[in-house]
């Protein structure tokens, strides 16, 4: 186990950013799928950067950053002001120009460093991240509050780490990733983003009353990560995955489903599995997974280039503990994508709209949330020192209990794999664990191929 790591942040007091020049006041709704209780909530990310090369080599990341963010801004003025609830508790977004938090801070620490405290480089949990992304007094909510909370830490080896806390009502992965990158495209020293912002928010309002709660169909959408309190004293690991794994699990399952299944359908399906046994669900009660789905692709939603908002919905499969661990892996890709071919439909995101004040249906502890972030593009912005070592999310949620997957680099950065966040009691992680690494020692064997898998 790699040794405890800590380290000295100072951080000078926070600012608020706003646009770098006159934008509009005005009052925008946001859209049923944003304004949804689930999304009520704040998200952590992070990208960490070398610091060398690049056209902004030797540059102060702080005031470039700064800079470009007071720009973007302008193209992105919703997000510089507050959310506030009107009639029936909805939501809408005072354009004030008020502005975005912004901290500047400097580590006595080294990337190096953070990349040797996992000795696998760096993923989740961080180190001392609750000092790279300060939780501001008074930031914390979601209406009244800033939008954002951005942080900008130094290194002493000339690398920086950019943290970013979001409003979830405003974003999902896809949309702050775009924002992020415009700010990154304005630093790097373009005239303007290329992609413009898109609001159209009321594209994603409901198209009719809700549908009745019951009969629930069999792959329900509304799956929320709420995890109830019994479910306590969590811990947190990231499982890495390489592209011998992944390879390794395609190549395991049946002719029919082995060149239509995805990456993201192999790895939740094997977690799945996993999971379930780590938890010793005896084998006559109900497990469930639900995962994310980006609706953007679907024409009928009419969604334009630049839309930014929240445009994922979940998605659900169920099964017995019994079935799922005495099927095969194949069988629970099997129900992975049929999931995905119930629900990912237009219809079905305008029904998730208009359920949007009902309470959402609670995942127990035998349930699985997972959420697929590799798309968002966290790992591909360049601020003008080169793509980052690491970008993703900050820190996982131990109350809602999601796991994410994301891409991720070894040390050397050399090799890139998957990571996958799993968020599980103690005792039940070391059993994951071994779940894991047993399927894919087990198929490396059969397949009579070399173990270039990564170390879990």
């Amino acid at each position: 186990m790699a040794p405890v790591l800590t380290f000295a942040v100072r951080r000078r007091d926070p600012l608020l950013v706003g646009p770098a020049r006159p934008t509009p006041r005005e009052t925008k709704r946001v859209s049923d799928l944003d304004d949804r209780e689930v999304l009520r909530r704040q998200i952590p990310n992070v990208c960490f950067y070398r610091g060398r090369g690049g056209p902004r080599a030797g540059a102060d990341p702080v005031g470039v950053i700064r800079r470009a963010l007071g720009e973007a801004l302008v193209p992105y003025y919703p997000l510089a002001g507050r959310l506030r609830e009107v009639e029936g508790r909805r939501l809408v977004v005072d354009c004030t120009g008020e502005g975005v938090l912004f901290v500047e801070a400097d580590a006595d620490v080294r990337l190096a460093e953070l990349e040797a405290a996992t000795g696998l480089g760096l993923r989740p949990p961080f180190p001392c991240m609750d000092q790279l992304l300060y939780d501001v007094e008074g930031s914390g909510g979601v209406v009244g509050c800033p939008l954002l909370l951005i942080q900008v830490t130094r290194m002493l080896c000339g690398g920086f780490a950019l943290a970013f806390r979001i409003n979830h009502v405003m974003f999902d992965a896809t949309g702050v990733t775009q924002f992020v990158s415009a700010v990154a495209e304005l630093a790097r020293g373009l005239p303007s983003p290329t992609v413009a912002p898109a609001w159209s928010r009321e594209l994603l309002n409901a198209r009719g009353p809700p549908p009745p709660r019951e009969p629930l169909p069999p792959h329900r959408d509304d799956a929320a990560p709420t995890l109830p309190a019994a479910f306590s004293g969590m811990a947190l690991q990231t499982f890495t995955f390489s592209p011998a794994d992944v390879a390794a699990l395609k190549n395991a399952l049946p002719p029919r489903l082995r060149d239509k299944a995805t990456t993201f359908d192999v790895l939740t399906a094997a977690a799945w599995r996993a999971r379930t046994a780590a938890l010793e669900v005896p084998p006559g009660e109900e497990v469930g997974l639900a995962f994310m789905a980006n609706v953007r692709g679907l024409p009928e939603l009419g969604l334009p280039a630049g839309y930014y908002g929240n445009a994922c919905v979940a998605l659900r499969a169920r099964a017995t503990a019994g079935a799922l661990r005495g099927g095969s892996l194949g069988d629970a890709v099997a129900q992975v994508r049929e999931a995905k071919a119930a629900m990912l439909t237009a219809e079905h995101v305008w029904a998730v709209a208009a359920r949007r004040r009902r309470p959402p249906v609670v995942l127990t502890a035998n349930d699985l949330f997972v959420s697929d972030i590799r798309g968002a593009g966290f790992h591909r912005v360049d601020l003008g020192w080169g793509e980052p070592v690491y970008g993703g999310t900050a820190a996982a949620d131990l109350h809602f209990g999601a796991s994410m997957l994301l891409p991720v680099r070894s040390i050397d950065g050399e090799e890139k794999g998957l990571a996958l966040t799993m968020v599980l009691p103690p005792l039940a992680m070391g059993r994951f664990a071994s779940e894991v690494d047993t399927l894919l020692a087990s198929l490396v064997a059969s397949a009579a191929v070399p173990e270039t898998r990564a170390k879990l």
